[in-house]
């Protein structure tokens, strides 16, 4: 059942019509005329989890479990080793449930031998389980995702979601890698944030509205139920940025995500606050329809435009791109100066 949900859930990702407002839009950035730089001397690079990427990108937990998504796993990594850039995988909960899927989720080490992968399941997931997660694809984090929203649309979903702050407390108190807390596309709040910084949660992704949306994803599975009215339940990925950096938690790494398809995408999540940014539907959507070549020119030109920006925006290396000048307008202003 897992499995031909897993394939169903690949399928509708690619079918989803619904287009959510990240508002990246209200978000003006300052146009530098006079830049005293020089492109090819720019620095993209960011650390993360005590290794060093190219570029502040991740590409975000899909899929894996299936044939088919073994070959989306290894095409994945293979961009993710080419750029020198992040890669999670999806779910590993099936992994641990049917031995013929380990393989899916072990072919990213595979291929992405020295960069960072981090491994992924629920927030309900045991002790024992995380570390078998881990050790499966060598992992250097374990990123554990957040889906009420989802569960609930899911005809066969959880219902009950008592008790998970404390469980992932206790993950994250067992285990000696980096525990990553993100949501699926419906955004964590400055509370929720806020409640897993104080557990010991020192990494979120926030995963806002305005991407894939995991309510029509499974909407489409069961079309006698209409959820079509929910489809824009979430908080926007520019105002939980915004409200999660202004907790002031320093010591706190955040990730960007939510509807990030663009290199303009990019550089605002990041000067909106993100320490690196992650991207999951848009590049699946490159890769299935255009091959790998065509996902791999996609993730080029993420780049050459980011460094575009950078110059224009006067910026030398990442850190001073997330200090560039910015006013907020319209809705999001509404939102984040009430």
């Amino acid at each position: 059942m897992r499995k031909y949900r897993k394939r169903e859930h690949l399928e509708n990702c690619l079918r989803t019509s619904y287009v959510g407002d990240t508002l990246f839009e209200d978000v003006f950035l300052y146009h530098n005329s006079l830049p005293d730089l020089d492109f090819n001397n720019l620095d993209t690079s960011v650390e993360f989890l005590g290794k060093k990427l190219d570029f502040p990108l991740i590409i975000n937990a899909m899929t894996g479990g299936t044939d088919f998504s073994k070959k989306i796993n290894v095409d994945l990594a293979q961009i993710a080793d080419k750029f020198n850039i992040a890669m999670a995988v999806g779910s590993e909960t099936i992994a641990l449930e049917d031995e013929d899927a380990k393989e899916s989720f072990k072919c990213v080490r595979e291929e992405l031998k020295n960069g960072v992968v981090l491994a992924n399941l629920n927030g309900y997931a045991s002790v024992d389980n995380a570390k078998v997660a881990i050790d499966l694809i060598e992992a250097d984090g374990l990123q554990i995702h957040l889906n009420p929203a989802h569960e609930l649309a899911m005809e066969e979903g959880d219902r009950d979601f008592r008790g998970i702050l404390k469980n992932i407390e206790k993950i994250v108190n067992s285990l000696d890698k980096p525990i990553i807390v993100k949501e699926v596309g419906f955004g964590l709040s400055k509370f929720a944030v806020k409640e897993l910084y104080d557990i010991g949660v020192r990494y979120v992704d926030l995963s806002g509205s305005g991407g894939t949306n995991f309510i029509e994803v499974e909407n489409l599975r069961t079309p006698y139920k209409d959820l079509s009215d929910l489809y824009s339940w979430g908080n926007p990925t520019a105002m939980i940025l915004i409200e999660a950096k202004a907790l002031n938690l320093t010591d706190l790494t955040i990730i960007g995500s939510g509807g990030i398809k663009s290199s303009l995408d990019i550089v605002k999540a990041l000067v909106l606050g993100a320490d690196l940014t992650a991207i999951s539907g848009e590049i699946l959507h490159y890769l299935v329809h255009g091959g790998l070549d065509y996902a791999e020119k996609y993730v080029e030109n993420l780049i050459y435009k980011t460094k575009m920006l950078m110059v224009l925006t006067g910026s030398k290396n990442i850190k001073e791109l997330k200090e560039a000048k910015y006013k907020l307008t319209g809705k999001l202003k509404d939102l984040t100066q009430a």
